[in-house]
């Protein structure tokens, strides 16, 4: 009896990341030359407006 393995379906790894600080150098200087703005955010800033409601479960006896 011949058993045959069957091949891999896994999709084959995407290419790493190519970008380059030169690049994205390119891609800011572009950026701020077409009107756009750069802000610095202070540390522990959130960018989120509106915060949801919070959903933390609570395991244990009722009090």
């Amino acid at each position: 009896m011949i058993t045959r393995v069957a091949g891999s379906n896994r999709k084959a790894k995407p290419e790493p990341a190519q970008e380059t600080h030169e690049s994205l150098d390119a891609l800011v200087s572009a950026f701020l030359r077409g009107g756009g703005e750069i802000r610095q955010i202070a540390n522990g800033v959130s960018g989120q407006t509106a915060t949801p409601p919070s959903r933390h479960i609570k395991i244990g006896k009722k009090q």
